[in-house]
């Protein structure tokens, strides 16, 4: 795991309580403890990293501790901002009389499948491509595995509906469906992206739909700059966190090789609430048994990848010090 804190982007994933947030903090706290200067997100709607943290944590971020600072993105502000975006553009072109029904549509897209995650990829991909952000290392703690592996490929889902879209509506009177796409009916098309088209693409469209398809090319562009930097080892770095336990034993290998698949660098996996040699008695005994067993099929499954171990701490972690604690541990491990 030697120069994994030393990346531009992290992201630490895996099934649900696992211990994501609680490894993603104390990492923080340790690249922050080197001098890195560091935010820590949380992308999950249920978030915990404030809780972990002992502190209030909002959509802007907050200093902990000299050098790091720590947010939680809130998915439905995210909703509520592009859709004012998008409205704010259609009281340019639509006539007075269409506005109670393009507020209706914004109403029902708010409710939409797919319109936290598309919303929340542009704000993600906003913070991957920002270069001029007063941060060195930027890690993620994400949703559990299946959201997360559905919001790192969505960019490829959305180029593929865009790229016929584009290529069919030329004219004026087609590409008018350009307007309907910004107010959706299923909540995947809220941040719909285009590829980027030939020039004469966009010269034979009237000003008005020219300037609504620029807008959805602009936002093509940003979720091909994140993709690219995502992509890029020497940038980003995923983590997956998981226990010796069945069900995150299969779950974890299954998302290493879908984000494989896409090119996303999986840095390594860190096997979290290890039972300690020293714990004791007949119960842990027999429960270390059946976790040795796990623990081998771990090394089997994922020997490809770097596999560190944490221990089962005696306490719940909550609060700076305990994870100053933990951080101390995961230097121990080489990270």
């Amino acid at each position: 795991m030697q120069g994994l804190l030393d990346k531009r982007l992290l992201w630490v994933g895996g099934k649900g309580g696992v211990g994501k947030t609680t490894v993603a903090a104390s990492l923080a706290v340790l690249a922050a403890r080197r001098e890195r200067r560091v935010l820590v997100i949380s992308t999950d709607p249920a978030h915990s990293l404030g809780d972990v943290f002992d502190r209030e944590l909002g959509d802007t971020p907050r200093r902990l501790l000299p050098n790091l600072d720590a947010m939680e993105i809130d998915p439905d502000a995210e909703v509520e901002a592009h859709l004012a975006r998008v409205v704010t553009q259609m009281r340019r072109y639509a006539a007075p009389e269409m506005m109670q029904e393009l507020e209706r549509q914004m109403r029902l897209t708010r409710q939409s499948p797919g319109a936290q995650e598309a919303a929340l990829l542009e704000r993600l991909s906003r913070i991957v491509t920002d270069d001029e952000a007063p941060y060195d290392l930027v890690i993620f703690d994400t949703a559990p595995t299946g959201h997360t592996l559905r919001l790192l490929t969505l960019p490829e889902a959305m180029a593929a509906w865009t790229d016929g879209l584009l290529a069919h509506n030329r004219k004026s009177e087609e590409l008018g469906k350009v307007l309907a796409h910004l107010t959706p009916k299923r909540g995947r098309d809220v941040a719909t992206p285009f590829d980027d088209p030939q020039e004469d693409a966009l010269s034979d469209l009237d000003e008005k739909t020219r300037d609504v398809a620029q807008t959805l090319i602009e936002r093509r562009r940003l979720f091909h700059r994140a993709r690219r930097r995502i992509e890029d080892p020497a940038q980003t770095g995923f983590l997956f966190v998981l226990t010796p336990e069945r069900l995150p034993i299969l779950e974890t290998a299954r998302a290493v090789q879908a984000l494989e698949a896409v090119n996303i660098p999986v840095a390594g996996t860190l096997v979290n609430r290890v039972i300690p040699d020293m714990a004791d008695g007949e119960f842990l005994r027999a429960r270390r048994e059946q976790e040795a067993n796990y623990l081998a099929r771990i090394d089997e499954q994922l020997a490809h990848l770097p596999r560190p171990r944490l221990p089962m701490l005696p306490s719940d972690v909550q609060g700076i010090p305990i994870l100053e604690e933990l951080a101390s541990h995961l230097e121990q491990l080489g990270f």
